[in-house]
C-alpha cells in the first residue's frame, strides 16, 4: 500500500525513469527534477479514453454488495467476519473505533453514496473517542484513522471530522517526540502517551508524512509535519554506503536490526512512496534529494530479470550480495512513483505473470520459477492501485484489461453472501476461504477499481493524490 498523485510525473511508484522523464536520473549522475515538470498535467493519451459506466457500475454494486455486509454484521466494530456473521476489534481487543467506518468514507464520496456517507459521519461525530487506555499501533493508525478522517473531512466539510483527526495526532505525537533519534515508537497508549515498541521497520518508521503534513496544512501546526519529515531524515541518514537501507531499526539506539534490503516488498514499501509524496504533495526538496540518492542504488543492487520478467532481488544492505529471492504480492504498487516509466510496466507485467499462473496473486512468491511460498491472498489491492495508475499515466488500454481481469477474479473468488473474505490458498480449486475482510478493502481496492472504470465527478484525476491506504488526500470535490 503506497502514495499516489496522478500528474504526469508524480504519481505513486516509479523508480527509474521516473526521475529521468522530468530531468532527473543520467548517466553518471543525477539532476534536480524541474518544479514545473512535476507540476505537468496528465499525458493526453489518459484523458482521450472515455469513461465505461457499464463497468465502473458492476464494481460500485460490489462496494455495495461488500458494505451491506459490514453494516448487518459488524456495524461500529472495525472489521467484518462475512462468513460467520461475526466482527473483530484491530488496534486493540474490546477497543473497537469504528475502522471500517472511517476506511470507507471517501470510497462513499467519489461513488456518490452520499446516504451513506452521511451514515458515517453521523456514526463518528456520535461515537468515535480516543480516549483509550491501550496500546494503538502508530504506523496504522496513522495511515487508516488520521488519513481516513482527513479524506472524510476533505470530502464533507464536516469539522468535528478534523477536530478529532487532530485529537489523535496529538497523542500520537510522544511515539516521536520521546523518542531518542525522532524515529517514532511502534505503540503508544492512547491515554497516558506512554510508547513502546522500538524495534520496528521503515514503512512504519516513513510513513506519516502525507497525512501528517495534511494536517499541518489544515491546522497551520507545523509540529506533525515536522515530526514525520524529522523520521525520514534520520533513517536516511543510516543508509549503507551503497545508499541502501535494512528492513528494521532500534530507535532507541538508531542501530539497525537486520542487513536485508528489501527495497519495495514490505514491510519498506511505503517509505519509498512517502519519500515521493513528500516532494509531489509538499514541494519538499529534502524529500526529493533522498529519494533520488536512493532510487540508483536499488536499480543497480537489486533490479534481476529472470527470463522476460523484472524482479528486485533482496540483498546485504552493506554488500549487495544476495540474500533470497522472495518478492511480496504489495510491491507491484510501489513503481509508479515518480511519473510513467518502463521498469514500472515491467514489473507489472511480471506480476501480470504470476495472475496467470494463480488467477488469484498469492501473498508471497519465490520468483525464480513463480513458486508460492504463502498460498494466502488477504484482499490485496495493490495490483488494482498499480493497475490505476499506469493507465492515467500512459492511456494504455492493457492497464484497464488487466483492471478487469482482476476484478472478475475478485468477485469469483472471493465474494460471499456476507460480502468479501480472504483466500487461504490461491494454488488450489476451488480456492477454500477464510473469514476476514479487512477494513482496508473500503479503501483501496473497489475505489482503485472504480476511479479505473469511472469518470468521477468528484475526484480530480489530473491532480488527486491518494495515500498509501487509498486516501483522497488531494483532488477531492465535495457534493
Amino acid at each position: 500500500m503506497i502514495s499516489r498523485s496522478f500528474t504526469a510525473s508524480a504519481t505513486r511508484r516509479s523508480l527509474l525513469r521516473a526521475l529521468a522523464a522530468a530531468g532527473g536520473a543520467v548517466a553518471g549522475g543525477v539532476r534536480p527534477v524541474p518544479a514545473a515538470a512535476a507540476r505537468h498535467p496528465l499525458p493526453r493519451a489518459a484523458r482521450r479514453h472515455k469513461p465505461d459506466p457499464d463497468k465502473a457500475h458492476e464494481i460500485r454494486s460490489e462496494f455495495v454488495h461488500a458494505w451491506e455486509g459490514y453494516k448487518r454484521f459488524a456495524w461500529g466494530h472495525d472489521e467484518l467476519r462475512p462468513v460467520s456473521g461475526g466482527h473483530s476489534d484491530f488496534f486493540a481487543h474490546g477497543h473497537p473505533v469504528g475502522l471500517s467506518i472511517v476506511e470507507a468514507l471517501d470510497t462513499h464520496h467519489v461513488m456518490e453514496l452520499d446516504a451513506e456517507t452521511d451514515r458515517c459521519v453521523r456514526w463518528i461525530t456520535g461515537h468515535l473517542d480516543f480516549d483509550i487506555d491501550a496500546d494503538f499501533q502508530v504506523f496504522e493508525t496513522v495511515i487508516r484513522m488520521v488519513g481516513g478522517l482527513l479524506s472524510g473531512y476533505l470530502a464533507t466539510g464536516e469539522k468535528r471530522l478534523l477536530d478529532l483527526c487532530t485529537d489523535l495526532a496529538d497523542r500520537l505525537l510522544p511515539a516521536f517526540t520521546t523518542s531518542p533519534t525522532g524515529m517514532p515508537y511502534r505503540y503508544v497508549n492512547l491515554r497516558t502517551g506512554e510508547v513502546s515498541g522500538p524495534v520496528l521497520p521503515l514503512a512504519e518508521i516513513g510513513t506519516n508524512i502525507l497525512e501528517f503534513g495534511v494536517l499541518s496544512d489544515l491546522t497551520n501546526d507545523s509540529r506533525y509535519r515536522k515530526a514525520a519529515k524529522r523520521a525520514l531524515r534520520a533513517a536516511y541518514q543510516r543508509r549503507s554506503s551503497l545508499d541502501l537501507l535494512a528492513t528494521s531499526i532500534n530507535v532507541e539506539t538508531g542501530r539497525w536490526a537486520d542487513r536485508e534490503a528489501v527495497s519495495f516488498n514490505p514491510p519498506v514499501d511505503s517509505f519509498f512512496e512517502y519519500l515521493w509524496g513528500g516532494w509531489a504533495m509538499f514541494r519538499d526538496e529534502d524529500c526529493l534529494n533522498w529519494f533520488r540518492t536512493m532510487e540508483p542504488a536499488v536499480k543497480k543492487h537489486q533490479t534481476e530479470r529472470i527470463g522476460e520478467l523484472l524482479w528486485f532481488k533482496n540483498v546485504d544492505f552493506r554488500t549487495g550480495n544476495l540474500l533470497n529471492r522472495r518478492q511480496s504480492s504489495l510491491a507491484v504498487a510501489i513503481l509508479p512513483v515518480g511519473g510513467d516509466n518502463t521498469l514500472a510496466a515491467d514489473y507489472f507485467r511480471s506480476w501480470t505473470a504470476v495472475l496467470d499462473k494463480y488467477a488469484v496473486i498469492p501473498e508471497l512468491i519465490d520468483y525464480a520459477h513463480l513458486d508460492v511460498v504463502d498460498p494466502h491472498n488477504q484482499l490485496r489491492p495493490e495490483y488494482a492501485n498499480c493497475a490505476f495508475e499506469l493507465y492515467w499515466q500512459t492511456g494504455d488500454p492493457f492497464y484497464r484489461t488487466a483492471a478487469w481481469r482482476y476484478f472478475k477474479n475478485l468477485r469469483a473468488h472471493h465474494r460471499v453472501p456476507g460480502g468479501y473474505t480472504i483466500v487461504t490458498d490461491v494454488t488450489r480449486n476451488p480456492m477454500p476461504k477464510g473469514d476476514h475482510c479487512p477494513a482496508y478493502v473500503f479503501a483501496e481496492n473497489f475505489k482503485w477499481l472504480y476511479l479505473t472504470f469511472a469518470d468521477a465527478p468528484r475526484f480530480d484525476y489530473t491532480r488527486g493524490y491518494l495515500s498509501t491506504e487509498g486516501k483522497i488526500l488531494r483532488g477531492l470535490r465535495r457534493a
